[in-house]
């Protein structure tokens, strides 16, 4: 038979029951390689350290089609939803490849549009609501970059910036639609004609400068979601010396 003590009965259960809020980064490459050093997604988890966990749910190459059937085996209302303080939603950028040139990962402008409506409405039925989420559009594409990277690898140019504009556009009134906030990420980095070729390493993904570029436009929308959030577990010169359970098992907002 087990026996434990009334103390270390009481740190048991509150230690497993300290709620750990969560952010989570739903896309494709762009999302995924966002925790590399100098990422957007490693920038917020910095900003966010003890006040709540960012997860990376970037699936390299995937487009809304995808993403729609895997969401609910990522986030379930019987599980973590209810730690959700935000979640981004960040495709276009493989939806929108060229039919004719990449029809694997091409999904029509239409479809693209229901897929994000969909994957509103699934987080809403799992507690989710609309001011928790954060649209995404794709970046714009610089093609003559990202032509040398097709041509590299055997194949013609297979994405257009003005196609990806229509799909950036799509994103943008859904989430008006929908009342959810959204990053118009192609329009602002096209702000008054700028060159923003070096917001983008290869063409299509990000470089330092677009990663810092994201983070900064991002954060504004973000810190509105986690600005509440206290310090998880007290500051260490505010813990008691002689009964630090004390402060310990407190709520933990210092």
């Amino acid at each position: 038979m087990r026996i434990m003590s009334a103390s270390a009965s009481l740190v048991e259960a509150v230690a497993s029951a300290v709620p750990w809020p969560q952010v989570l980064l739903f896309g494709d490459s762009i999302t995924q390689l966002s925790f590399q050093q100098g990422g957007w997604g490693a920038s917020l988890a910095d900003k966010l350290v003890r006040k709540c966990d960012v997860l990376n749910r970037g699936f390299s190459g995937y487009n809304t089609r995808w993403a729609k059937i895997i969401l609910p085996r990522l986030i379930r209302k019987s599980s973590n939803a209810e730690n959700l303080v935000a979640v981004t939603i960040f495709f276009g950028a493989n939806d929108s490849a060229l039919k004719d040139e990449n029809p694997k990962q091409h999904i029509p402008l239409e479809e693209y549009t229901e897929n994000l409506k969909n994957m509103i409405q699934y987080l809403k039925s799992v507690d989710v609501p609309e001011s928790r989420i954060i649209l995404i559009t794709p970046p714009p594409l610089n093609e003559s970059a990202w032509e040398k990277e097709c041509i590299a690898q055997g194949y013609k140019l297979n994405r257009m910036n003005l196609v990806v504009g229509e799909y950036a556009k799509a994103c943008l009134q859904m989430g008006q639609s929908c009342g959810t906030d959204v990053l118009d990420l192609w329009t602002l980095m096209q702000k008054d004609n700028e060159d923003f070729s070096s917001y983008l390493s290869d063409g299509l993904h990000l470089s330092p400068k677009g990663n810092e570029f994201l983070s900064s436009h991002l954060w504004p929308l973000l810190e509105k979601k986690v600005a509440s959030l206290p310090l998880i577990f007290p500051y260490w010169r505010d813990v008691v010396e002689v009964k630090p359970e004390h402060s310990l098992l407190g709520d933990g907002d210092h």
